[in-house]
């Protein structure tokens, strides 16, 4: 197809401003805090979003960016799900008005997704970790909460040969080629 005579028209007009193939592109959430160890000691087996409730220096506090997920757990009390253990540090220009930094908080989900992890906690003896914790594309603060049974000691180490292997392979391949 030609523009004017004797030019062709330029590929972006038929495939929009497509930039180059290095460009990546910005996640559609801020991430506020990663808990990287709950990969290694649990073995994951589903995964939930879930909102937090919080209060006002909470949400300020985390627009920071230093809150803490590692040593935090979930738990069932009265058919509701409650974020244990989560730092949440105060907000230094609220003074009196601050929030207590560990405090349980209440995950919000969905009735039949309350039962079902619930139920998976009580019959399976399985443990409910959050993963990660970020704000999504709306600004609203979710919790993204696992399902997992924890691993043995033959399991993580297994899980750590892998990932020395894989290490291994790749600067094998980047030498090589």
């Amino acid at each position: 197809m030609l523009d004017t005579p004797g030019r062709p028209v330029p590929a972006r007009h038929f495939f929009g401003n497509c930039g180059t193939m290095a460009e990546k592109k910005e996640p559609a959430f801020k991430l506020i805090a990663d808990n990287r160890k709950a990969r290694f000691n649990y073995a994951i087996m589903d995964t939930v979003e879930a909102g937090i409730s919080l209060s006002g220096t909470e949400v300020k506090s985390l627009r920071t960016g230093k809150a803490t997920i590692a040593e935090s757990y979930a738990d069932a009390r009265d058919g509701e799900i409650w974020l244990v253990n989560a730092n949440i540090p105060e907000y230094l220009q609220a003074n009196r008005f601050n929030h207590t930094p560990k405090r349980p908080r209440k995950l919000l989900l969905h009735k039949r997704q309350i039962n079902k992890l619930i139920g998976a906690v009580e019959r399976e003896g399985m443990t409910l970790i959050p993963l990660k914790l970020y704000f999504n594309a709306r600004g609203r603060a979710k919790v993204e909460l696992a399902l997992a049974k924890g691993k043995k000691l033959h399991d993580k180490r297994e899980t750590e040969k892998k990932r020395d292997w894989n290490r291994e392979k790749g600067r094998l391949l980047r030498a090589r080629g």
